[in-house]
């Protein structure tokens, strides 16, 4: 199973290489649940860092590294889970011209979320 940390601070006053070393720190206290790879994504206009360490399971590739953003950039996602029917949503996404890099589900889920948003439960 995949490891992922993040963190989100309101005030503060890290630039964009503090925060970085802060989550890429946090990241590396979970390799045990993620020897394969690991990743990233720092935003300091928000003071948000995401962190993910993968286990890597559908796409092997570098395609499937996350955290992973959206082709337009709007969109950043950490994944740890299984989308049983994303072959079948990736056709459909096609379907719409979504250009896909890989073929992992984490990429499905992002290009899915930006063409159809997020539905609250």
């Amino acid at each position: 199973m995949c490891g992922i940390s993040g963190s989100v601070s309101f005030k503060s006053s890290f630039n964009k290489e503090k925060l970085c070393e802060i989550g890429t720190k946090m990241t590396h206290m979970l390799t045990h649940r993620g020897p394969d790879n690991f990743g990233i994504w720092c935003d300091k206009d928000s003071g948000t860092v995401l962190g993910h360490r993968r286990l890597s399971i559908i796409d092997l590739s570098h395609h499937g590294k996350q955290p992973m953003l959206s082709h337009d950039g709007r969109f950043v996602i950490i994944l740890n889970g299984e989308i049983y029917n994303y072959l079948e949503l990736r056709k459909e996404l096609i379907g719409f011209e979504y250009n896909f890099k890989g073929t992992s589900d984490t990429e499905v889920a992002l290009c899915a979320i930006q063409q159809w948003g997020v539905v609250e439960a």
